[in-house]
């Protein structure tokens, strides 16, 4: 009996330990950089989660840790799963800057000229969701009036916020 307790108990840390690698969160800021004109996007993922993600996007194979190419893959991946709309559906041009291995992280870069007259912003940001239904992204608007944040979980396609003048 006394085995049995212990087994149950190992058998349960070792789950919560497996768990605990993936954290199916994601955050991204979009910044109003105001001295230079520009939305600076910020995506920082857990390098652990785009590591297993790569893996089932592009190659059972593939090393986002080692490979150039295979980080390209998941910031083009990233770039197609995230999108703005300002002011009623006029979409945001967003032009990619880079990608940084940052200790656990992974971090891509966009950018675009602040359009004039920014009153709202609709937002869609999927990205990992169709391989993890409880994957949750983050999104910090800052830079124009109080920072907002919206929650992405995978039934969400659009959220929208408005901003102050």
């Amino acid at each position: 009996m006394r085995l049995k307790v212990i087994i149950l108990v190992f058998i349960g840390l070792i789950s919560n330990s497996v768990s605990a690698h993936q954290q199916k969160m994601a955050t991204t800021t979009v910044s109003f950089n105001h001295r230079v004109d520009n939305i600076e996007v910020m995506h920082k993922f857990y390098l652990h989660d785009a590591e297993h993600a790569v893996r089932d996007l592009f190659d059972p194979s593939a090393d986002i840790l080692s490979s150039k190419a295979t980080q390209s893959s998941f910031a083009e991946y990233v770039q197609t799963q995230f999108a703005i709309e300002i002011n009623d559906s006029k979409k945001l041009p967003l032009k990619f800057v880079g990608l940084e291995l940052d200790g656990k992280y992974i971090w891509i870069y966009q950018e675009s000229a602040i359009p004039s007259k920014v009153t709202e912003l609709s937002i869609s940001n999927g990205a990992l969701q169709e391989l993890w239904p409880a994957q949750l992204n983050l999104v910090n608007i800052e830079g124009k009036g109080e920072l907002q944040s919206l929650l992405f979980n995978d039934s969400d396609q659009w959220l929208n916020v408005s901003l102050a003048e």
